[in-house]
């Protein structure tokens, strides 16, 4: 008898612990993703080749005539699948990347790869396309996202996976 009061506790236990652990997974703690979602998605881009190209002359917010390339098209089809706008906001890797991990951006474009030094400021994509340099190295392209907004970054590369596949 004290066996099954045991097991009735410990199954009591563990279903306690499973619907404590019950919430949404992966989350955002900081909200990226619900607040992009028909909101506005805040892009910094860094110019890079046909990655990025950013026809104004400064830093800042540009408008989104002023941001072009491969990179630019992708956060622009991610944007409608969200319902939302974008703000762009060029600038150099090293300032935007300061600017995501302090809250100012959701995403940051600029044709990296993974092994940019910024991966202690941010969260890192699955890389989602593959390009070589002049030398033959081989670049795996990711962007960048706020660390530890997870529900955005699985949304995101859900949708850069998606993208590859098409081409």
């Amino acid at each position: 008898m004290r066996r099954r009061g045991m097991v009735a506790g410990l199954l009591l236990a563990v279903l306690l612990l499973l619907t404590g652990c019950a919430g949404s997974f992966p989350a955002d703690p900081q909200g990226t993703l619900e607040k992009a979602q028909g909101g506005t998605l805040r892009v910094g881009a860094s110019m890079n080749g046909d990655w990025v190209r950013i026809s104004a002359d400064t830093s800042g917010d540009v408008s989104s005539n002023d941001v072009q390339g491969t990179e630019a098209d992708l956060v622009r089809d991610f944007a409608a699948q969200l319902g939302a706008d974008v703000e762009w906001v060029a600038g150099t890797e090293q300032v935007l990347a300061e600017e995501l991990k302090h809250g100012g951006l959701d995403l940051v474009i600029g044709g990296l790869d993974d092994k940019t030094p910024w991966v202690t400021h941010a969260g890192l994509t699955r890389p989602y396309a593959e390009s070589r340099d002049e030398r033959g190295n081989l670049h795996k392209h990711v962007m960048l996202v706020p660390l530890g907004e997870n529900a955005f970054l699985l949304e995101l590369d859900k949708f850069l996976m998606a993208a590859k596949e098409q081409k």
